[in-house]
């Protein structure tokens, strides 16, 4: 439990403030005292919000490879796998950047936006998402760091991003009189700058990079397709889902929006334990496999369920708490007030099951099974999502869409955790039969 504790606190702590930067952008801008600019924020962050999970599934591969090498003693072979997902993962990323820049009208059209907000998010965006590249350094750079076990420095890098954003946002935005391009700006600014304490680490502290040369993709880019293409498609469900409920909301109008905009900082801040619960697993399971140790791993499994289980009904306490005062500080409508006390209310406690639906993924993606998390995620955002969010809001307006959302995160929640639990038995058979023994 403590070393769980350990991983998962301080990589929330960095993701936290990775996200951090958002919800710090979304406050200054509040400053500006027009509800569009707050909508269009929500809708770029729909489409940014892609961009983030895409870089994140390159970060478990990443994570997943390394970690299993280091498990076995195999320096030479992290080093090298570490390399090989940077390559991959910026190159990829810098063509996604530019394919966003040219349809980014496009997109937000199709989620809903319009008019004055849709040209407000359109700017937002080319700014912003170039810097693709530098977002996904940071972030593999941070797994291979945890990989190694270096939570602390792992969480410096992704912290950095809200630090830095905290600092300069007021700056670019009012100070300076940027409004949204110093917003954008300030997101441009931290990721450079997370990109490159990252890359320092790696190499300056633990010496975990090798030359970088094309033949690491050919000898090592198969083993991470492998685990990159379903951790990529996995990753990719929830911001698919956000895209949807985004485009639910819209029809209840730009408030509706706005509150969506705010409730999507409120989420990463209050939850970002449990987003970090899979990479902070993640390492855990990757080097217990990699030596065979199935007790450990089990152990890991049930603890991070209790501890995801404890940190959510503080998490929700805390949100109920804080609900008012938060929308006096946003200075929300009465629309976009009901849509943040649905879920600070009531879908929070929802995240109960997010959690358990982390924390299985966790052991899919890094015992050889990512095609697993690849299903149930799809199968919260893909198949109940839209369904449910549309058959509540009908019933109970904005708010419905939310409480469809929490209830999409429930059944998939309780299904991942049950296979999950399944699942380690099976793969430590599997590993009997083929080794002899039990480790």
């Amino acid at each position: 439990m403590g070393h769980v504790a350990t991983m998962t606190l301080t990589g929330m702590i960095g993701l936290t403030f990775l996200f951090v930067a958002d919800a710090a952008t979304i406050f200054w801008v509040s400053f500006l005292d027009d509800e569009r600019f707050m909508a269009a924020l929500g809708f770029a962050w729909t489409i940014q919000f892609f961009t983030l999970s895409s870089s994140i599934g390159f970060m478990i591969a990443g994570t997943a490879m390394v970690s299993k090498s280091l498990g076995q003693g195999n320096r030479g072979a992290a080093r090298e796998q570490a390399t090989t997902s940077l390559m991959i993962g910026v190159g990829i990323q810098t063509i996604t950047a530019v394919l966003i820049v040219w349809f980014r009208r496009d997109l937000l059209i199709v989620a809903g936006a319009q008019g004055a907000v849709l040209d407000i998010a359109s700017q937002f965006l080319l700014i912003a998402v170039p810097s693709l590249p530098m977002i996904v350094t940071g972030m593999i750079a941070s797994s291979i760091l945890r990989a190694e076990g270096d939570a602390k420095r792992a969480m410096y890098v992704t912290l950095s991003v809200g630090v830095i954003v905290m600092i300069i946002d007021p700056i670019l935005i009012l100070t300076l009189g940027l409004g949204i391009d110093g917003a954008a700006l300030g997101i441009v600014i931290s990721r450079c700058i997370s990109a490159g304490l990252g890359l320092y680490f790696v190499i300056k502290s633990h010496s975990l990079l090798a030359p970088v040369r094309i033949l690491l993709i050919k000898h090592w880019g198969g083993p991470f397709f492998i685990i990159a293409i379903p951790a990529l498609m996995t990753q990719l469900s929830s911001p698919f889902g956000n895209y949807l409920v985004t485009r639910i909301l819209s029809e209840h109008g730009e408030s509706a929006v706005a509150g969506w905009a705010v409730l999507g900082r409120l989420i990463v801040l209050a939850f970002g334990g449990i987003f970090s619960l899979s990479g902070a697993l993640g390492g855990i399971v990757g080097q217990n496999y990699g030596a065979g140790n199935f007790d450990r791993i089990r152990s890991a499994y049930r603890d991070a369920l209790l501890f995801s289980t404890g940190y959510v009904f503080v998490a929700w306490a805390i949100l109920v708490v804080t609900t008012n005062p938060v929308i006096a500080l946003f200075g929300l409508g009465e629309e976009a007030a009901s849509v943040v006390k649905a879920f600070t209310y009531v879908s929070a406690g929802g995240f109960v099951f997010a959690g358990a639906l982390y924390v299985s993924n966790a052991s899919f993606n890094n015992l050889g099974r990512p095609i697993y998390s690849t299903g149930f995620n799809w199968l919260k955002d893909g198949l109940l999502m839209w369904p449910l969010c549309i058959l509540l809001g009908g019933y109970f307006s904005a708010p419905g869409v939310v409480y469809g959302q929490g209830l999409a995160w429930m059944i998939a929640g309780i299904t991942s955790v049950i296979v999950g639990w399944r699942f380690i038995g099976n793969v430590e058979a599997r590993d009997i039969a083929k080794t002899g023994h039990k480790a």
